[in-house]
């Protein structure tokens, strides 16, 4: 294929180290899929021994960690998505890491001076040079201000962005060519994958995107004491360096630590709960990875939000879909899921019998009260992939969020109940939904789009008669594969033609035959005839 040959000349060596490490971790049905068999640099290895016996989902797992951030951040979203991948690959994708052996203090320093524009030695009062977490993307050091406040000054690895660059159009073109030449693969979304993973890691590749979630988020709680984020200085930011308060805090997971310092877990569970959907049904713009390691819990019972390089956001329209679910699943209401799951999906030819059998089984197997969340969300995306349904990019975000704060939370307060805790919230959002203020809200952007509407109407109605009168109507329709129709079209035309040729000259060839005063014409026709049989027969074996 030309444009593979292209991809290949221009990123010939990242291609050829990709397919000897998928190889040689036995992932070869990816190298056969993709036919990177025939790179020419790619060097005639067979899978290692030790992997032979491994499973397949676990074989990918250890290549993508081999691969590098770009592989390993896709398959911690592809670990997050049980509506696409059966739970044998969703599990073992999940014990992906971004915990990295740290760079160097002496590769790190020259790119971290140029950024700062002096030595952060001088620059900050203190500066430790070892760093305290290291992930693919940046690692983390501690320091203090000459002003006193303690920070952290995040850096993003050196030479990583030409890398990930390279690894993304690679990667975006092998699911190009998997959405168009496999159509079983379509369902998977690929090409939609591969967008929404590159927004993440650019996103993450500049910090300075980082500083402003934070930003956004900590005005959605300003004024409230008891939700902390983080403050930025702005002095010593860039695209590749990070300087923000250090949070003081306790991760959630630590119980030692917290009865040590006298926390309520009850309390921090509603807390975290209330802000995490304030942040998603209220204001469409939440956290996407509330871990333990994120959210911190602080001194008189205060939460601490940190690392702000991925947030989600949902439409308004998302968010009244939320209600909708949510209270179709305390319901029980399996009609309801359908129509929601369709409306997300938008299936065009779902099987409803065996759709309408799976949502009655769900909803019967969350019966019980209190409900479990995190098991809910996961069971609702099963369905979804046992249907040949898949989520919309931004809602798969939000109940990963979702998953893992219920996660968090059911650790602080083994019987907590994510549902009852949200109530406040989701009455909170349907006043504000329904109130009188927001019913005006709808009928003046309904008012206002009607109106545009038939402001348009008479000129387009004109346009349309003359158009009518003068004949110019024309229909555009896109079919796809058309291209494969023409081909195969053109190429039956040819053979047609051929065969007429051939027929032609059959039919003159008889008589002559027989009447040899014409041989230079028989001579011809004898080579035209027999060479138009050999290539009708060499159509018809290769068709």
């Amino acid at each position: 294929m030309l444009k593979t040959a292209f991809v290949a000349a221009r990123d010939r060596q990242r291609l050829s180290e990709i397919a000897s490490i998928l190889i040689g971790f036995g992932v070869t049905r990816v190298v056969d899929r993709l036919g990177l068999r025939a790179l020419p640099l790619l060097p005639r290895r067979q899978p290692r021994l030790d992997v032979t016996r491994l499973s397949e989902p676990e074989r990918m797992r250890r290549a993508i960690e081999a691969l590098g951030p770009t592989f390993i951040k896709f398959g911690q979203i592809l670990a997050s998505r049980p509506d696409l991948l059966s739970p044998a690959w969703t599990e073992e994708l999940q014990k992906l890491h971004s915990q990295v052996v740290p760079v160097s203090w002496d590769m790190i320093r020259p790119q971290l001076e140029q950024d700062l524009g002096g030595s952060p030695l001088e620059l900050f009062a203190e500066f430790n040079i070892e760093p305290i977490a290291s992930a693919s993307i940046a690692q983390v050091y501690r320091a203090r201000l000459h002003s006193g406040e303690d920070v952290i000054v995040k850096v993003v690895r050196p030479n990583l962005r030409k890398i990930i660059e390279a690894d993304l159009r690679l990667m975006a073109h092998g699911a190009r060519i998997l959405e168009t030449e496999w159509p079983d693969m379509a369902r998977y979304q690929p090409r939609e994958q591969m967008r929404h993973l590159a927004d993440g890691l650019n996103g993450e590749l500049d910090l300075l995107n980082e500083a402003r979630n934070c930003e956004r988020l900590a005005e959605i709680f300003e004024g409230r004491d008891d939700i902390v984020f983080p403050k930025i200085h702005w002095e010593y930011c860039s695209e590749r360096v990070l300087v923000q308060d250090f949070i003081h805090g306790i991760p959630p997971n630590d119980e030692a630590a917290l009865e040590a310092a006298g926390i309520d877990k009850k309390l921090l569970a509603q807390k975290g709960t209330d802000a995490f959907l304030q942040m998603a049904l209220i204001e469409g713009l939440f956290h996407a990875d509330p871990h333990p390691g994120n959210m911190l819990a602080m001194s008189d019972n205060r939460i601490g939000f940190i690392d702000f390089g991925i947030i989600g956001r949902l439409s308004q329209r998302r968010r009244n879909q939320l209600l909708v679910l949510i209270g179709a699943m305390l319901k029980q209401d399996a009609d309801g899921l359908m129509a929601v799951l369709l409306d997300w999906t938008g299936a065009s030819n779902p099987d409803l019998t065996k759709l309408q059998v799976s949502a009655q089984a769900f909803v019967e197997s969350h019966s019980t009260i209190p409900l479990n969340l995190g098991l809910v969300l996961t069971d609702f995306m099963n369905m979804a992939r046992e249907n040949d349904l898949a989520m919309p990019t931004d809602l798969a975000i939000l109940f990963k969020g979702l998953v893992t704060a219920d996660g968090v939370m059911r650790h602080l307060d083994p019987n907590f109940d994510l549902f009852a805790a949200a109530a406040p919230t989701v009455r909170a959002s349907m006043r504000s939904q329904f109130s009188l203020d927001g019913l005006k809200q709808k009928a003046e952007a309904l008012g206002a789009g009607l109106y545009g509407a038939a402001s348009e109407l008479p000129t387009l109605i004109h346009l349309m008669l003359v158009r009518l009168k003068q004949g110019r109507v024309t229909v555009e329709i896109e079919i796809k594969g058309l291209d494969k129709v023409t081909r195969g079209i053109e190429r039956a035309a040819a053979r047609v033609a051929v065969a007429l040729v051939v027929a032609a000259f059959a039919t003159q060839l008889a008589p002559r035959l027989i009447d040899l005063g014409t041989p230079v014409f028989v001579s011809i026709g004898l080579v035209v005839f027999i060479l138009g049989i050999g290539w009708l027969v060499l159509l018809m074996r290769n068709r």
